[in-house]
């Protein structure tokens, strides 16, 4: 599998493999699969993986840096910060991530730490975001590919965040994970349909 753009997406329905696959590049990295870098310790559930072990990853040159995000697991990630950070929150806009709402508190990850040249793998990263908030990320993204800061690899369920021009996106929906068209996928199909037939949908799907 060619990982080599600066942002490629994984989409697929719960349960596909995008998470899994997510987590066992994180755990390939050295970093916390429940969220956070190499330096980030902390023990929940989600931090083991089970792919880890048997997959191998090729890269040029080798990832030094990067962090993990997982929306289900963010509060834990937080609340890791609470214990060990000596800085006054400096990398999370000098606030704790627990003050902040559950938006601000994504945009403050987003901003504040994805500035170096790292891999940056994120799980369901709008799942506290509004729409308008969706594109200010958007922005952001575009804004770190073309300063060269990083690597993204992003599994999401948001048709906006796929949209991103010229960004690969992966689908793990299939008997084998398949390049697909943004016009391809159901998150955009769906939505399309639901705006431009709401009534007709509503019907169908709420009519014995």
């Amino acid at each position: 599998m060619d990982l080599s753009n600066a942002i490629t997406f994984f989409v697929g329905e719960n349960g596909s493999g995008k998470s899994t696959l997510l987590e066992g590049i994180a755990d390939k990295c050295e970093f916390n699969t429940a969220g956070g870098g190499r330096n980030n310790t902390y023990e929940v559930h989600a931090a083991e993986s089970v792919l880890g072990d048997y997959i191998r990853l090729s890269w040029m040159p080798k990832v030094t840096s990067g962090f993990c995000m997982r929306a289900e697991s963010f509060y834990h990630f937080a609340s890791h910060l609470e214990e060990v950070d000596g800085d006054g929150f400096q990398s999370y806009g000098r606030c704790s991530l627990h003050e902040q709402s559950h938006e601000e508190s994504f945009l403050s990850l987003f901003l504040n730490c994805f500035n170096d040249r790292a891999l940056y793998l994120l799980d369901e990263s709008e799942a506290a975001l509004s729409p308008q908030r969706q594109l200010t990320f958007l922005r952001i993204l575009k804004d770190l590919t073309e300063q060269e800061s990083g690597q993204f690899i992003i599994a999401t369920h948001s048709p906006i965040l796929l949209g991103f021009p010229e960004a690969p996106i992966l689908s793990f929906d299939g008997d084998s994970i398949e390049e697909i068209d943004y016009e391809m996928t159901d998150h955009y199909r769906i939505t399309k349909y639901f705006l431009n037939h709401r009534e007709k949908f509503l019907k169908e799907i709420l009519e014995d």
